[in-house]
């Protein structure tokens, strides 16, 4: 709303034009509401014919699509890509969508130059946060779980083994194929779906080409029915050994992560999967759900398939 009247070079007091109560502007043929997604009233509300989500990445999806469903021309919304969120799933890419890529340099007649400054002072010690803020690019998460990770067109070859975490209606069931080199991890989603039964995942896994009574399959440990019920199908799958979540996310960490370019969820996830913040501010050893998935099935496979090195034997030869 001060940006608006600062351009409009008017004021927000006694302005014969503004309704504080409604935080209505009403021009001679046009009517501008300013209203808070969380005001229920305004978003399930009347019709309009453009809205504007500025910040998009903080409003929830359910809201935004609410709003965009009740807009009668076409939507706008602005956002800093601090991560990906759910414009990059549903809107971006789509042929009916305009995607427009810009940063401090698009507005430089416009913002002032010790505002740039402190921009570009700020990112020299921070790449993160020029990659976001001066560059317009996706950023890294605070609180990653696993920050760092590459990119390989396919997977290549070595001994493979896999991670299964269980789902259905609301989460997916997600598999994953891992290949360890030396210090690297290689990973390859091979199902991301939701509403599958085990008999489902069994069909999918032979479709897939994994080979019953051969290939090692870990899987989530507080799903010993389902495990069974796949067991008894003939895979080679077992439970992931038990123990401290930590204790799994710093066993795959000890290695330089890469997903195959088609784990699209996969990649999506690692970008994505942090750790929760409390009250105060301080990351705790929570994570988020919503990303946890392939995040779980690679974990699963690494706890389980990885196994220690050998520690060399030496032998002294005493006189």
């Amino acid at each position: 709303m001060r940006d608006f009247f600062r351009i409009l070079q008017q004021d927000i007091d006694n302005n014969p034009y503004f309704n504080k109560t409604e935080s209505a502007y009403r021009f001679p043929n046009a009517l501008l509401e300013f209203f808070g997604a969380d005001e229920s009233d305004k978003v399930r509300g009347p019709r309009r014919d453009v809205l504007f989500l500025n910040e998009a990445n903080n409003i929830p999806w359910e809201t935004a699509r609410g709003l965009d469903v009740r807009t009668r021309w076409f939507t706008f919304a602005d956002w800093n890509p601090v991560c990906e969120f759910w414009a990059h799933e549903n809107w971006i890419g789509k042929p009916e969508n305009a995607y427009i890529h810009s940063t401090y340099q698009d507005a430089e007649k416009v913002v002032p130059k010790e505002i740039i400054n402190t921009i570009l002072a700020t990112g020299a010690n921070d790449p993160n946060w020029a990659n976001v803020y001066i560059y317009g690019r996706i950023g890294k998460v605070e609180g990653l779980v696993y920050p760092y990770f590459g990119q390989v067109d396919i997977l290549p070859d070595g001994d493979s083994f896999y991670g299964l975490d269980f789902g259905f209606s609301g989460d997916p069931s997600a598999l994953v194929k891992c290949i360890v080199r030396a210090d690297h991890l290689y990973c390859q989603e091979l199902l991301y779906e939701r509403g599958l039964t085990n008999q489902d995942l069994a069909i999918k896994m032979v479709e897939l080409g994994i080979r019953k009574g051969y290939d090692e399959i870990y899987a989530d440990p507080s799903e010993p029915k389902s495990i069974e019920e796949i067991y008894r199908l003939g895979f080679n799958i077992k439970p992931a050994p038990k123990g401290e979540v930590e204790f799994g996310h710093q066993k795959v960490s000890q290695f330089k992560l890469l997903w195959t370019k088609d784990s699209v969820n996969g990649i999506k996830e690692q970008r994505n999967f942090r750790y929760i913040v409390d009250k105060s501010g301080r990351l705790t050893e929570k994570t988020t759900h919503l990303y946890s998935h392939a995040m779980d099935a690679r974990r699963y496979a690494v706890i389980g398939g990885v196994r220690p090195k050998k520690e060399p034997v030496w032998f002294v030869d005493v006189e």
